[in-house]
């Protein structure tokens, strides 16, 4: 048995010198967790242009795949436009709307792309062009699960665009922990929303974190959501907060097996980390689907040291 995990590292960005954006950790991510022995990792399909409209203005999608967007749409989401990053935007989406479907059937779903929560319907923003999670509740919509949905949104920037697609849904619950100072500093309005002070250690996260856990239990979602970004930690370049990578271990666990224990079928996606060298965002972020996989109970077995 192992933990079926998506990517996309596939389909190249071409990023200009010096670009902040920290391309190079999701091939990493994928070879640390190839090594691991307990994951089934597959490359993920691009989604269907027609399944992304139906969460995002069809002419804003129709201008981004075909290059026409506007520049400074462009810019506000910090890429240059190119082929390679349609392929991956598109293949992001996929991944994730594909970890949906494996959540839904085996109680878990796992992608080492997505959570790309500053995108809005008509517009995207901070290095997210489509809002994954808010096509992959829309598609499931249309597919005819009607239940509720919760967001757990642990990355240390407000999913701003996520709480603004669901901000007047009754049925989709947002939480978003997030540093207060930190971009986006246009905050939207989440179900919940828990701003954090500039220095946070592990302690105030993690007792922040169960004060409100217990309402998304109490929701009864069909579906969760989590956006298991790791710039919270001390080593990350524009996080803010000081959480220790066992912190984030333990903050990982309490939703990964609070869901488990409930019954309720978890989506793991990325989020952002930035850490200098990167290598301390490439072990956060495999310490996430290491921490699912023990609570599901997935053991190597097979070489610990095969590669793809």
């Amino acid at each position: 048995m192992s933990l079926r995990v998506y990517y996309c590292d596939h389909y190249a960005i071409p990023l200009p010198a010096g670009h902040k954006f920290p391309i190079t950790k999701y091939r990493q991510l994928r070879e640390m967790l190839a090594a691991d022995g307990r994951f089934d990792l597959q490359p993920a399909k691009p989604a269907d242009p027609r399944v992304i409209a139906l969460a995002h203005d069809a002419e804003y999608v129709e201008k981004f795949l075909s290059g026409a967007i506007e520049p400074a749409k462009m810019r506000r989401i910090g890429f240059p436009w190119s082929e390679g990053l349609v392929q991956r935007t598109l293949a992001s989406a996929g991944g994730t709307l594909a970890a949906t479907g494996d959540a839904l059937t085996k109680g878990i779903g796992a992608t080492l792309s997505g959570g790309t929560h500053h995108a809005f319907r008509e517009e995207g923003s901070g290095f997210c062009v489509f809002n994954d999670v808010a096509i992959a509740i829309h598609w499931l919509r249309s597919q005819g699960e009607m239940g509720r949905f919760a967001v757990v949104d642990l990355d240390v920037h407000q999913g701003d665009g996520t709480a603004h697609f669901f901000e007047h849904d009754p049925q989709v619950l947002t939480l978003s922990l997030h540093g207060a100072n930190n971009f986006p500093f246009r905050k939207q309005r989440s179900r919940i929303d828990v701003e954090l002070a500039d220095g946070t250690g592990d302690e105030e996260y993690l007792r922040a974190l169960d004060a409100v856990l217990p309402r998304v239990w109490e929701f009864s979602p069909r579906l969760i959501f989590y956006l298991s970004g790791v710039d919270a930690l001390a080593a990350d370049k524009l996080g803010r907060l000081s959480l220790t990578h066992q912190g984030l271990k333990l903050r990982d666990r309490r939703v990964i097996e609070g869901a488990h224990e409930r019954g309720v079928p978890l989506v793991i996606t990325l989020g952002g980390g930035y850490a200098n060298p990167i290598e301390h965002t490439v072990e956060a972020h495999a310490n996430t689907f290491r921490t699912a996989a023990e609570i599901f109970g997935i053991k190597s077995t097979d070489n610990p040291h095969r590669k793809l």
